[in-house]
């Protein structure tokens, strides 16, 4: 077997599977998950139809670089939503959802064989990050967040020596599970870095069009092209379609960026049978094509976080995030456990009103002398409104019980 595989931390939710499995929720309450971030609103009409008429592309192999109907497709979104213009012949590929191609992308570009091989992530951040330098042979650096400046990630955490061995660097704007976004000064920071020291910088944007401000949320090519990258040096972007058109079953995004690295990319995926189904590439030309459903799905998550934020603020020190469906809670100094104890918090929060919701340290590690995810819950907002609603009522029911000053039970 792989030794590397040794590596691999378990992953959050079969952490949280196995502390909760001895636990019987109240059976009067309804259960309500606010714990993974699948989409559940439903998937637009029109594109169900789409999938329906394209059933004959079964019938055919698909090209692992994708239709060039689809890169067009893709680069014309791409060109509306930023302002950039990509050529969809060299810059772009179709993949199978942003998770496999995050993954795909350190297995092309790590060189295992230099000492100290290293890949830099955010903290707290995506699993897959970690995963995907682990199995390619790599170390791992953390940049911890900072409350104080919105989440923004201290990448001078990382120091100079460390950035030397840097060989890719993985971002999320907007973040999970901070949704935080990246300014332009950021992103300058991160281009000298990457100029300086020769790194690949990974971008994942699979929740840039569920916002909350006037402004959509600035993206990696959009910052390069201001900055004056204009061939995108070492910059590979990630997208899909899951959060923005409610599809996580459809396994459809694209990447886009440094021609040199798309081709070395194009080639991995051809040796590890990454192709896009052919139906799944026509489905996907009709949703990059449609932005009226894109607005309707947004508003609805507009409505919930106005509706659940004030609610939850409460009782925790929580605040509407710059966009994603994400809310990232500080507990009370009274939550169960003691105010850092964020796994005692989940565990008592479904073992007593049925709500599910995620550790936040399981979404982070130990890093320059802390957890930055520790006393924090994620709460993914992505049931219907009235449901959100009411789990939010029982989070703040629960708090209240469990405070000093309330002699109240567990309803």
């Amino acid at each position: 077997m792989n030794p590397l595989l040794e590596r691999l931390h378990p992953y959050p939710f079969e952490r949280l599977r196995e502390l909760t499995a001895s636990i019987r929720p109240p059976a009067h309450l309804r259960p309500i998950s606010l714990g993974i971030g699948e989409p559940r609103h439903p998937t637009p009409r029109f594109i169900e139809e789409a999938m329906v008429a394209s059933l004959p592309g079964l019938a055919t192999y698909p090209s692992t670089s994708g239709e060039p109907a689809l890169r067009e497709a893709a680069a014309g979104w791409v060109a509306r939503r930023y302002g950039v213009t990509l050529d969809p012949a060299t810059q772009l590929l179709p993949v199978n959802g942003s998770r496999e191609a995050l993954f795909a992308l350190a297995q092309t570009v790590i060189d295992p064989s230099r000492p100290g091989a290293t890949v830099v992530c955010p903290n707290p951040f995506y699993q897959i990050y970690e995963g995907a330098a682990l199995l390619a042979g790599a170390g791992t650096a953390f940049a911890n967040s900072d409350p104080a400046r919105n989440f923004a990630s201290r990448w001078d955490d990382i120091d100079e020596a460390t950035w030397a061995r840097t060989q890719l660097l993985y971002v999320c704007s907007p973040g999970n599970p901070t949704g935080a976004v990246m300014p332009l000064q950021e992103w300058r920071q991160l281009f000298a870095l990457s100029e300086r020291h020769g790194f690949v910088i990974a971008s994942d944007e699979c929740y840039s069009e569920i916002y909350f401000r006037d402004e959509p949320p600035l993206g990696a090519l959009q910052a390069a092209r201001e900055l004056g990258l204009a061939n995108f040096e070492r910059l590979v972007v990630f997208t899909s379609l899951s959060k923005r058109s409610n599809v996580p079953g459809l396994r459809s995004g694209f990447v886009a960026g440094d021609a040199r690295i798309m081709k070395k990319f194009l080639l991995y995926r051809t040796y590890h049978g990454s192709a896009m189904s052919t139906v799944v590439q026509r489905v996907s030309m009709a949703a990059w094509a449609d932005e009226a459903h894109v607005a309707a799905n947004r508003e609805l998550y507009r409505q919930k976080f106005a509706r659940v934020t004030p609610m939850l603020a409460e009782v925790m020190d929580v605040r509407l995030p710059d966009a994603g469906f994400y809310l990232w809670c500080a507990l009370p100094p009274h939550a169960s456990g003691g105010p850092g104890d964020d796994v005692a918090a989940a565990l008592s929060l479904l073992a007593q009103y049925n709500v599910a919701v995620l550790p936040g340290s399981f979404l982070a590690r130990d890093a320059h002398g802390l957890n930055p995810g520790a006393g924090r819950l994620r709460l993914a907002l992505v049931a219907g409104v009235d449901e959100c609603v009411e789990a939010a009522s029982r989070i703040v029911s629960h708090f209240r019980a469990t405070s000093p000053s309330s002699s109240k039970a567990p309803a």
